[in-house]
């Protein structure tokens, strides 16, 4: 009896790791993670584009001093296109897709033109209206987006300011008279709006292009003592709005991967 007790005390005790090695085992459990793109955080960047006008200026002789008192109609005349070119500093805030922030950007402009009335009743044609904008813009913007990752989706809009002048000259030959009548220079405020498209590079670096529209639409009245029987010499012109485009490079101080562990 008791030889048959021991005998299956030492057959269980060296079947046991046996039986424990086919007895399943419990796999560790997977941790899957993704890489996504933050766009939170402040950026300072570049950038370099054109500028052009979006209509012809609109100008027109006020007192008639070339009509014997009578306004004279309206002409137009085009402004050149001009390169664009600047810096930007901004944040964004992202919460899940959507991305929200504020911007603003300061550069270079410069649009001029200049045309003789040709509705003047003197030959050679001897008034001469010009107008430019710039040399100077800036703008402060909110901005609004939809970010897949690295590409982000946005419109953007604010406050622009812009330089701008205008003026008249009448050099007229009969009397050797020249009048001018300038608008000088001033600071104007307009409102814009635009959209654009950003995609991450790898690091901090990013890359965009960007459309904004200046809604100037502004009229300067230019006034001067007329050389002939007294009054006032003056003209209005009326400035049209001012499209850009514009591509850049940004540097991002927070923004980066995100690594998502489920």
């Amino acid at each position: 009896m008791k030889k048959m007790l021991v005998t299956a005390i030492a057959a269980a005790a060296f079947g046991a790791p046996a039986l424990a090695a086919d007895l399943p085992v419990k796999a560790p459990p997977i941790v899957y993670t993704t890489t996504t793109y933050s766009w939170s955080g402040c950026y300072l960047g570049g950038y370099i584009g054109g500028a052009w006008g979006a209509r012809n200026v609109s100008a027109q002789d006020l007192n008639g001093y070339n009509y014997g008192g009578v306004a004279g109609p309206p002409f137009g005349y085009k402004l050149n296109s001009s390169v664009l070119g600047g810096g930007t500093l901004g944040c964004n805030y992202q919460t899940g897709q959507f991305v929200f922030g504020v911007e603003g950007e300061g550069g270079y402009l410069s649009l001029k033109g200049s045309s003789f009335d040709p509705n003047s009743p003197f030959l050679p044609l001897d008034t001469l209206a010009s107008a430019k904008v710039g040399d100077w813009y800036g703008m402060i913007t909110g901005r609004a987006g939809i970010a897949w990752d690295r590409t982000l989706f946005y419109v953007k809009g604010g406050l622009a300011f812009v330089n701008t002048s205008t003026s008249v000259v009448d050099a007229n030959p009969a009397n050797g008279n020249t009048i001018t009548a300038n608008g000088g220079n001033n600071t104007r405020a307009a409102w814009t709006v635009g959209a654009g498209i950003e995609y991450a590079l790898s690091g901090a670096w990013s890359v965009k292009g960007e459309y904004m529209y200046i809604g100037l639409h502004q009229t300067d009245t230019d006034c001067g003592n007329a050389a002939v029987g007294g009054g006032r010499f003056c003209w209005s012109q009326n400035l049209p709005g001012i499209q850009t485009a514009k591509i850049g490079i940004n540097y991002h101080f927070n923004a980066g991967p995100v690594v998502a562990r489920y």
